[in-house]
């Protein structure tokens, strides 16, 4: 048996497949204690823990870390003339109107960070080495005393020569055994100072933190008779176990998000769609990526609190819109969506623990598309009075009737949504009208067709169970690891021939690596040069086919690279100016072999109930279908409701749904 459990901010998501048999359970998450939510999700399902073979495992628990500022307290160490480096970060200004504007705090106070005498230069070579009397005489005594849980060291150009981080970790480690000491090239062996040093900092920072959370999720699975594999997914959609996941804890920071876009890809491609636009809405943010013939796109950084993250994410965008977002009046009169959440505790005023403001799941009841009774198939019930109380106050500030400005609020909600998809569309040169929407979360089927009217979107995918993909893609999803390290080289034949030696390396390392995971199989690679014209300040990422590996020259790569910069820029085809390899990655994949077939319960047909949803400025009569009870072929002309257990999807005017044979819900415009 496989099984995933997903912590999201307001339900905790479990999918467990086994044959043809699938169990899905969603129980409301408890964010100061992850765990509990998930092991609530375990004992709701009624699961025989000692069954299962394989536990994937997603979660916010790093992210929170971050954001809430609860990590580990944490020292950091740089080479000498370098100490306030992650305070000098960028001469950038993200708000050029703000007077009163801050950068970024790091997790770390100055007094915190401390130098270590030495110096490489930019070719790794050795200028001044490492003064190991002054680490024992000076740093090691400073670090003791601090009562640090975590040092995190990057020492300038290590990512050329690692040999002064490997030697000073472990001058540390003899001296202060229970510190977790985190260097910059086990991270991120990149260029770029402060984004190198940024990434070792939040990494060490969240360490402590992700391997006491799996330490204590390992303890209980034990106590409860649990013998399999236990793995946690990653930012890049692949997965891990969770003993390596402890060194590596960075690259969890967004396992959930992640977890969802490999799910809905997984299940689209079964239906015959790999040109795809993943939407996630949640109960507190929307998660979009954009897929290209099967495989999400990835981004080489990230950021999290305003801080740079140096590792591979698949690139996705949030906004912070979902079933709980706020709707509010802002300083000018302005009403507004998100990103204020209601969250799981007290949510959204339906739920009746309390919350009194109005969210998006409020503006779902009082529109209509969402029954009372009937969310989650009827095992939870919400407070219809109380989301339109709720409401009042916005309907009577902006003269509306409760309705209308229920309505108003989720067309912001939907803008704000339209708004990140073009992020990840048209602003990396690519048509969104190309592309396939494939809504999840349990609200994304419910805005997914006016989003897809204001893109020109003309086709969506619903996958069943579309309200807990996230943790179908964590049983779904391949074990994954990257590798990355900068080379500078002006690009000729002898550049070319030196990559691909060096991606043999990598590749070698790699493979060891899924040995000592104890993962053993035929591993896939992907081979990746980030590139740019000489001068420019960021690169281009250029993939290398595999079947021209072993025969790369200076011509080949740079056609490749001029393509890329085009389809980037719209420029550069043509121009005739030298071109530099800066940075080599490759991605090895462990495929899991049979993906799990996600299905939802069969129930037995029965017809339609009538409806009225206020759509635009007036009520519409409509049908309501059970969406357990469809059957494949079964064609809806909207509007209509199909509701769910997960999820319930709104198939308005000039729509029509059709069941396809892999369960997918296809809806296109009329």
């Amino acid at each position: 048996m496989r099984v995933g459990v997903e912590v999201g901010g307001t339900f905790t998501d479990l999918v467990a497949v086994e044959g043809g048999r699938i169990v899905v359970t969603k129980v409301p998450s408890t964010p100061r204690s992850p765990d509990i939510g998930a092991f609530a999700a375990l004992t709701a399902s009624g699961i025989d823990l000692s069954r299962i073979k394989d536990l994937g495992h997603g979660s916010t628990v790093a992210t929170n870390a971050v954001l809430e500022r609860k990590g580990a307290t944490v020292a950091f160490v740089a080479t000498q003339g370098f100490r306030d480096l992650l305070f000098m970060q960028r001469h950038d200004r993200r708000n050029i109107y703000d007077l009163f504007y801050a950068k970024p705090a790091p997790p770390v106070r100055r007094k915190d960070c401390f130098e270590a005498t030495e110096r490489l230069r930019a070719d790794g070579t050795i200028e001044t080495p490492l003064d190991e009397a002054r680490v024992r005489t000076e740093l090691i005594p400073a670090l003791k005393s601090g009562g640090y849980r975590a040092v995190a060291v990057c020492l300038l150009n290590a990512y050329a020569n690692p040999a002064h981080e490997k030697r000073l970790a472990a001058l540390i480690a003899q001296s202060l055994p229970g510190v977790l000491v985190t260097c910059s090239h086990q991270v991120a062996r990149e260029f770029r100072e402060f984004e190198r040093a940024s990434t070792t900092l939040l990494s060490a920072y969240v360490q402590p933190v992700i391997d006491g959370y799996l330490h204590r999720f390992e303890g209980k699975l034990a106590d409860a008779g649990f013998t399999g594999r236990f793995t946690v997914m990653q930012s890049n959609g692949g997965r891990l176990p969770a003993s390596a996941m402890r060194q590596s804890a960075i690259t969890a920071l967004y396992s959930g998000p992640a977890a969802g876009v490999v799910g809905a890809t997984r299940q689209a491609a079964r239906s015959g769609y790999k040109d795809l636009i993943t939407f996630d809405m949640g109960g507190t943010s929307t998660d979009v990526c954009l897929v290209q013939d099967g495989r999400p796109s990835l981004a080489s950084e990230s950021e999290i609190d305003g801080l740079p993250i140096r590792t591979p994410v698949l690139d996705i965008v949030s906004v912070g819109a979902g079933g709980g977002s706020i709707a509010w009046v802002d300083d000018g009169g302005m009403l507004r969506v998100g990103p204020q959440s209601a969250g799981a505790d007290p949510g959204p005023a339906c739920y009746g623990k309390g919350g009194v403001e109005p969210a998006t799941t409020d503006a779902h009841i009082v529109i209509g598309t969402i029954r009372p009774g009937a969310f989650l198939g009827g095992r939870m019930t919400l407070d219809g009075d109380a989301a339109r109380r709720a409401f009042e106050p916005i309907a009577a500030r902006f003269g509306l009737g409760i309705e209308q400005a229920a309505s108003s609020a989720l067309q912001l909600a939907d803008a704000n949504i339209v708004r990140a998809i073009q992020l990840v569309s048209t602003e990396r040169g690519r048509d969104p009208r190309d592309y396939a929407l494939v809504p999840f979360g349990g609200a994304g089927p419910l805005h997914a067709a006016r989003i897809a009217e204001e893109l020109g979107i003309s086709t969506i995918v619903v996958p069943p169970n579309a309200g807990v993909i996230s943790a179908y893609g964590l049983v779904a999803s391949d074990y994954t690891k990257f590798d990355a390290v900068t080379r500078k080289m002006k690009l000729d034949d002898a550049a070319a021939a030196e990559a691909g030696k060096t991606f043999a390396e990598m590749r070698a390392r790699l493979a060891a690596q899924f040995a000592d995971m104890k993962l053993p199989g035929d591993l896939d690679y992907i081979h990746t040069l980030e590139m740019r014209f000489v001068g420019q300040a960021f690169e281009v990422g250029v993939e290398i086919p595999a079947d021209r590996l072993g025969s790369l020259d200076g011509a080949y790569l740079s056609g490749l690279f001029a393509d890329a910069h085009h389809r980037t820029f719209m420029h550069g085809a043509t121009l005739d100016r030298a071109v530099e390899i800066v940075t080599l990655r490759v991605g090895a994949t462990l495929p899991i072999g049979a993906i799990p077939q996600l299905d939802r319960e069969k129930l037995s047909a029965r017809a339609p109930e009538q409806a009225k949803i206020f759509h635009g400025e007036a009520w519409l009569d409509c049908a309501r279908y059970t969406a357990e009870a469809l059957e494949a072929g079964q064609k809806i002309v909207g509007p209509a409701v199909v509701e769910g257990y997960t999820a319930t999807t709104w198939v308005p005017p000039g729509w029509t749904a059709e069941l396809d044979p892999a369960d997918n819900l296809v809806l296109r415009r009329s």
